[in-house]
């Protein structure tokens, strides 16, 4: 007689719509787990469901659970951060059947010392292979990466990237992600191959939208992510990124940002909502 598994190791793909996800990121290929089949997915999660964190924002709670994720995400067509878009996408691949497990990585973006581990991240394993997940970051990439040392530059699209292999204080296998961009190369990102489970994610997410100083708490953070342009808008003002490093900068007001959510980056808020991210009453809270 099997042991039964815990449920707190799996991902909820049981309880996924996936017709409904997948029409959501307009996926009509094929559902073998595979290589291809993992890198179409990803392409099609990336470039659908933009990163947001305006529930934080209008604050509420960002529930962590299948059914809201569902309801937020595919039906009412909305966005999420990190944690958002990772419990989904992991939802996808264990109902598909995918091997992987979630990490835990560490965001940089070339700021000095140690960083929390903050970031949702997935590696799934494919005929003996690990590939990296990063479809919650909001900024790409548009495809998995190959965990492969010593591999240097790569593009994934027109995007340029690089992945360095080292090992942590204790011996543990760590993987720091680099991109190009207006800045130059900048370390995006650092995992260690640990596992992370469902369990780590709610902790995480507890933090980041509940900490009074957490970025995602502040100011509307949104970012929309396609093969030629990444749109971040970060409080009121909207940058425009292009691969090879070039860019444009607006600063908007309050009243302009509803508008701007529904044409760029295909977030569509309710009448209430569009009106209280109009008033811009989140940038005048006291820091904590």
């Amino acid at each position: 007689m099997s042991t039964p598994v815990d449920p707190s190791y799996q991902w909820c793909g049981a309880e996924l719509d996936l017709d409904a996800y997948l029409a959501r990121i307009g996926y009509t290929g094929d559902r073998a787990p595979t290589s291809a089949t993992l890198r179409a997915l990803t392409y099609a999660h990336t470039t659908s469901i933009p990163f947001e964190n305006l529930e934080a924002i209008l604050g509420r709670a960002i529930p962590l659970d299948l059914k809201t994720l569902q309801d937020k995400m595919i039906r009412r067509r909305r966005g999420g951060y990190c944690y958002e878009n990772v419990a989904l996408f992991a939802a996808a691949l264990e109902r598909l059947g995918f091997e992987f497990n979630g990490l835990s990585a560490r965001v940089t973006m070339g700021a000095p010392g140690l960083r929390p581990a903050t970031h949702a991240i997935l590696r799934v394993l494919i005929d003996g292979r690990a590939w990296l997940c990063d479809v919650g970051f909001g900024a790409g990439p548009l495809e998995p990466i190959e965990l492969i040392a010593d591999r240097g530059e790569f593009t994934l699209g027109a995007w340029r990237y690089r992945l360095e292999r080292a090992e942590n204080a204790l011996g543990v296998e760590e993987w720091t992600l680099h991109h190009f961009g207006r800045d130059g190369w900048i370390d995006r990102h650092t995992a260690s191959v640990t596992p992370s489970y469902r369990v780590d994610y709610e902790v995480g997410n507890h933090y980041v939208s509940t900490w009074p100083r957490s970025p995602f708490v502040t100011r509307p953070f949104v970012q929309r992510f396609l093969p030629e342009v990444h749109h971040v808008l970060d409080g009121t003002t909207w940058t425009t990124e292009y691969p090879d490093g070039t860019g444009e900068t607006r600063e908007l007001a309050h009243t302009d940002l509803p508008k701007l959510l529904a044409e760029v980056f295909d977030i569509e808020l309710d009448a209430a909502d569009a009106a209280e991210l109009a008033r811009g009453g989140w940038s005048v809270r006291p820091e904590g």
